[in-house]
């Protein structure tokens, strides 16, 4: 590993920090990473992965690797003593997206794809490493490491991010309190099921007296186990095998035997979370954020989201593309994701564990009337997968997103092929603060659609201009000119639909899909994030409304004016210089 003073230390090798070291990795960043554990984990917290955050994989380019590890599951299926309520289906009409399922993987799985995605970066993780100390000033952070031997060492770099947990020791020495208050205690287990049910849904079941919940691994016959109920004082491991059966058996309606367990623990979450996530030149992301029920599974994927979104910010500002202003943006959109997180899985909570003792004379009627009316099993459906997936966070609100030169063209919707089966309505383009994906460019058969999200694996910003607004000057191809020209290093510029002379770096699209599922007019353009989301968009690409965009960046110099660019001259956006991937 390089001795040089590392550009950011990351405490913490779960999920949380090998994205962000990851994600620093990839833009070029000297990354040191450490944890306390002597290895990595052997059981697994975590198990399912919604579809924002396989989106966030597929722009770190590890995907693939997850989906070969893990089952999809597009169901939902809810008994009550016996008794089949309803089976809801996934249905993602009205949020497209290439991932519509949730993909249940094991946390230790999750770990194993990560480690070796940074491996291949150059970034080796120090085990048996654990951070005990540290102090800031306003250019360097100063770090104490007690290594397995015993012995100390001192570091310096130039930023230091916590992912290390629930009992974060970077939150502690930042003075940052978790605030809220204790939930309940439940129990988790990974054991082999045999009974006549197929593992093609999560199911949901109540006993009369309690609730349990049942996930579907990829190795055959082993499913995730939440008891809401557990009996605590039981230590005998066949005992508690047993009872489960017992539980699952009254619940199903039919005979459940529960073999011999992998791994069980019963705890008592919490539902807290920090007042801020960054002091100085010191950022807390994941667990060490916030604490929640596992109820949603809501915790690796919004820790996981969180990285992503730090580690791009972190690197422009390190690398002097953006003023360090631009870290307070990274608190400004992800804290209320967080407390907006705190009541969801609250409900959700509730929700699982239904305690009311008049729960089970309830069910079967409420959900006899959602069985026999469509729209309302239609809307259920999207109600909760709306609230797991993540594909509705948006940052409309940010710093960061400019909407005073958006105006929805009508015409421009594109139709999803299920939204088409579907009946519903068109599928709108993705508005400024709306992930990319937004828009319905998800068939895999369409090239254009492919070269897109290929361009947002890119680690740069990516600004789409639609062809058609040609010449020299402060018109659409001579503003995009002098942006790739002056920006190339964290911009990359392409021409939606043209060729060489329309303006940088042509993304083909002959039939025009890709222009109408974004909303393109010729010379119209849409600026998108090194997470996906949109920055800002218009119907004509200008120096100042690209100026006006990229201003809360406050790049180290405004836009040239783009009469000075040589007419006729096209320059593509050069790659940007990254290590391999």
């Amino acid at each position: 590993m390089s001795t040089d003073r590392p550009d950011v230390l990351v405490a913490g090798a779960g999920p949380v920090g090998l994205t962000a070291a990851h994600e620093l990795a990839r833009r070029g960043l000297r990354v040191r990473l450490v944890d306390a554990a002597r290895g990595p984990a052997r059981t697994s917290r975590a198990v399912a992965t919604h579809p924002r955050t396989l989106e966030t994989y597929d722009q770190m380019g590890v995907v693939e690797n997850m989906l070969g590890r893990g089952r999809k599951n597009r169901a939902f299926t809810m008994y009550a003593e016996g008794r089949r309520l309803v089976r809801l289906e996934a249905d993602y009409a009205t949020m497209p997206t290439s991932y519509p399922y949730t993909l249940v993987i094991g946390q230790t799985e999750t770990e194993a794809v990560l480690r070796a995605a940074v491996a291949r970066l150059g970034v080796e993780i120090e085990w048996g490493v654990r951070l005990t100390g540290f102090r800031q000033d306003a250019d360097t952070v100063r770090a104490t490491l007690e290594k397995a031997d015993g012995t100390e060492e001192h570091i310096e770099a130039s930023w230091l991010v916590g992912c290390d947990g629930g009992h974060s020791t970077v939150r502690k020495l930042l003075g940052l309190e978790l605030v809220g208050g204790a939930g309940e205690t439940w129990m988790l287990a990974d054991v082999p099921v045999d009974m006549d049910l197929p593992p093609d849904t999560i199911y949901w079941t109540h006993t009369g007296g309690q609730a349990l919940m049942m996930v579907p691994y990829a190795r055959e016959g082993y499913w995730r186990l939440l008891d809401t109920t557990p009996a605590r004082r039981d230590t005998d491991p066949r005992a508690v095998e047993e009872r489960l059966g017992e539980k699952l058996s009254a619940g199903l309606g039919r005979p459940v035997r529960v073999g011999e367990s992998d791994w069980t623990s019963v705890f008592t979450f919490q539902q807290r979370m920090v007042e801020r996530m960054r002091e100085g030149r010191v950022l807390v992301a994941g667990d060490a954020a916030h604490v929640h029920s596992p109820a949603s599974g809501q915790g690796m994927n919004t820790g996981i989201q969180e990285a992503y979104n730090l580690a791009w910010k972190l690197a422009m500002v390190q690398q002097g593309h953006a003023g360090r202003e631009l870290l307070d943006t990274y608190g400004e959109e992800r804290m209320p994701i967080g407390r907006a997180l705190l009541g969801s899985t609250r409900t959700a909570t509730f929700l699982v564990q239904l305690k009311n003792t008049l729960a089970p004379l309830a069910l079967p009627v409420v959900f006899s009337v959602v069985r026999k009316v469509p729209p309302l099993r239609r809307a259920i459906q999207r109600k909760v997968l709306g609230g797991m997936s993540g594909l509705r966070i948006d940052y409309g609100g940010s710093s960061l997103t400019t909407v005073d030169t958006f105006r929805h063209v009508p015409g421009t919707a594109a139709l999803s092929n299920a939204a088409v089966a579907a009946g519903t309505e068109p599928t709108p383009a993705p508005a400024p603060g709306e992930r990319v994906t937004r828009a319905a460019v998800h068939d895999p058969d369409d090239p254009a659609f492919a070269a897109l999200r290929a361009e947002l694996r890119d680690p740069r910003w990516s600004l789409l201009l639609a062809a058609g607004g040609t010449g020299p000057g402060d018109v659409p191809v001579g503003v995009a000119i002098t942006a790739a020209a002056q920006y190339s290093e964290w911009l990359s510029v392409r021409t939606v639909g043209g060729t060489g002379p329309d303006g940088p770096a042509p993304l083909a699209d002959p039939d025009g899909r890709l222009r109408a599922a974004l909303g393109l007019a010729p010379g119209g353009w849409l600026l998108a994030r090194p997470d996906g989301y949109t920055a800002a968009r218009a119907t004509v690409l200008t120096r100042d409304a690209l100026g006006r965009a990229l201003a809360p960046l406050r790049p180290a110099a405004p836009l040239a004016d783009a009469a000075r660019t040589e007419p006729g001259l096209v320059l593509p956006a050069p790659a940007p210089r990254l290590k391999e991937h």
